[in-house]
């Protein structure tokens, strides 16, 4: 109990220091802050919060989590998304990192997940010949390496002595009674006793207490069924052997892909482990058989595993190789252990090269296809990035502390007109602009319903939003385009399903505001088929202000009907 408590208070202690040590370092980083500056006055500041660095905004102000005022942000300085950690700490954090390998070749084919398995055609097992107790194993362990006529155990049998005993009896006969000496010798050798064997007990005339087995195969200890001093009958399992020079690879296909594979079809596959390696194999079996509850079947390649460098049960990302299209596509794949997720972001640490303390960066990627163990990562990363596999998670804790950003701790900033938005119009099929062009007129007859302050108005379009949020057509779009798109539609989905189940006309104001704004982050990014205008309420929501989008330019105040109708501006006209 005492190692216990002592265990217990150094670890305490540690944290402490490490916290410490990065509080103090924050300090000192804090007092050449202004003179930074000066050397930046010409480039424009970037105002944030010494308590929450997560802040940022073009103007001074004060802080929207504590009220206190802003601080010009030093740009020089390293930033908030890289922690340094003393290297004597990372241990006791069990901070693991890996180099991101080439990226994976695709050769434009179908993509496939799976393992590597056994070649059930290459097991085999060692049994004992004969009846009797084991006295000494030479082989200790499963995963053993044995080669075959290696020895691998000695066995006690009384069987095995009074058969010596016939022996050396029959042999005083042989010339007399031949038959009976060969039926001894043949019953010695039927118990796998070898010439070598009975050769040498003729020629000692001594009753050996016990014999040596030998392995009949080559393999690895695949299963160890017994241990000295067990009692075996004949027949009796000793090891289970597996020979792992050659392998199998099983892929899922989903049952909508079988018409794409075929026996004899090429398939390039890499493992996490082996990042830079690439493997390739052909078909050999498909299963007959279709999962009931994956809709998947099996098909199988065959490989020669040189050097014994892959192992069963290892994961691989595999591509079915179409011969029409041998241009290869590349892909940067990581384990998904190196992943953090928060809602929509999916976050890595990479340690920086060069530094004389560990630092690691805090980076947002953007993921694309998961395979078995591992994502492939679109935005973010490049090859020979070095990336948190195990320890990611406490680095964030400890950036979160350190009111560094984080998972829990994004980088804010105060949204203006002019700011920039991602540009998908070139992506937008005519489908999706037409599901757009439908949404916003839903919209619009909404934001009418508030004006009139017609409840059964705001309800049927409330309930025709959310009915069609849950169908927007997202085929042919970008991976990355088409993820952005998705949340903010399955935002509105939410909110307008909050107007439905709230009475309380202000409060289906403020879900109406939250529509409106995600409304015009959307078409910023898509487009409109028409003519909208954004406007504005400065005395909305007790004059914190408020937004909504119409097709006139007219203002009809949403947010207060027919007491302030007229109430507000136009702040920009989207085409």
């Amino acid at each position: 109990m005492n190692k216990k408590i002592l265990f217990t208070s150094i670890i305490t202690l540690t944290i402490g220091l490490f916290l410490g040590w990065l509080i103090f370092k924050r300090d000192n980083e804090q007092g050449n802050k202004h003179s930074h500056l000066q050397e930046n006055k010409d480039e424009e500041v970037i105002w944030t919060c010494s308590m929450h660095p997560q802040i940022r905004q073009k103007e001074k102000g004060i802080c929207p989590i504590c009220n206190m005022d802003l601080i010009p942000l030093d740009v020089n300085s390293d930033n908030e998304n890289t922690l340094t950690i003393p290297e004597n700490v990372i241990p006791l954090m069990d901070i693991q990192t890996s180099v991101v390998g080439n990226k994976a070749s695709s050769s434009q084919g179908l993509i496939l997940s799976g393992k590597i398995t056994i070649d059930e055609t290459a097991t085999s097992s060692i049994v004992s010949h004969i009846p009797g107790r084991i006295e000494k194993l030479y082989i200790g362990f499963e995963g053993e390496m044995v080669a075959k006529g290696q020895r691998i155990a000695s066995i006690y049998s009384p069987l095995l002595i009074t058969a010596q005993k016939d022996l050396l009896e029959a042999y005083k006969m042989k010339s007399s009674n031949p038959k009976l000496y060969e039926a001894t010798v043949n019953k010695l050798k039927f118990w796998k006793i070898t010439d070598k064997q009975i050769e040498t007990i003729l020629q000692q005339q001594t009753v050996r207490q016990s014999f040596d087995i030998y392995a009949d195969h080559s393999g690895i200890i695949s299963k160890k069924y017994v241990s000295v001093g067990d009692h075996l009958k004949e027949g009796g399992l000793i090891f289970e052997l597996q020979n792992i020079n050659k392998l199998w690879v099983e892929f899922d296909v989903y049952e909508y892909d079988l018409s794409k594979v075929k026996i004899g079809d090429l398939i390039e596959f890499i493992t996490p482990s082996l990042p830079d390696m690439f493997f390739t194999g052909k078909i050999n079996f498909i299963d007959p058989i279709i999962h009931p509850e994956t809709r998947t079947t099996k098909v199988r390649l065959e490989i020669i595993n040189r050097d014994l460098q892959l192992k069963p049960g290892m994961f691989v990302e595999g591509i079915l190789i179409n011969p029409e299209k041998q241009q290869s596509e590349e892909r940067l794949v990581i384990p998904k252990s190196a992943v953090l997720w928060t809602g929509k972001r999916s976050v890595v640490y990479v340690k920086l090269k060069n530094r004389k303390i560990p630092s690691f960066e805090y980076r947002e990627i953007v993921l694309g296809k998961r395979f078995g163990d591992f994502y492939e990562v679109t935005e973010g990363l490049s090859a020979g990035d070095e990336v948190v596999t195990n320890g990611a998670f406490v680095i964030d804790a400890a950036a979160q502390l350190n009111n560094s950003q984080s998972m829990m701790n994004k980088i804010v900033e105060k949204q203006q007109f002019g700011e920039s938005f991602p540009d998908y119009r070139k992506h937008i099929t005519k489908q999706l602009a037409k599901q757009i062009d439908t949404l916003l007129h839903n919209y619009f007859s909404l934001k009418d319903g508030f004006v009139k302050e017609d409840k059964k108005t705001i309800k049927t379009f409330a309930e025709k939003i959310k009915q069609q949020t849950t169908s927007i057509d997202l085929n042919g779009i970008p991976f990355k385009a088409s993820q952005d798109i998705k949340s903010k539609t399955e935002e509105i989905h939410l909110l307008s399903d909050k107007i439905l189940n709230e009475k309380d006309l202000n409060k289906q104001r403020q879900q109406f505001k939250e529509i409106s704004d995600i409304l015009y982050q959307l078409l910023m990014s898509t487009g409109s088929k028409q003519t909208v205008y954004f406007k504005y309420c400065p005395m909305a929501f007790d004059n914190e202000g408020a937004y909504w989008l119409s097709p006139q330019k007219e203002i009809l105040n949403p947010y207060f009907g027919d007491k302030m109708l007229h109430c507000g501006n136009i702040k920009k006209e989207i085409k």
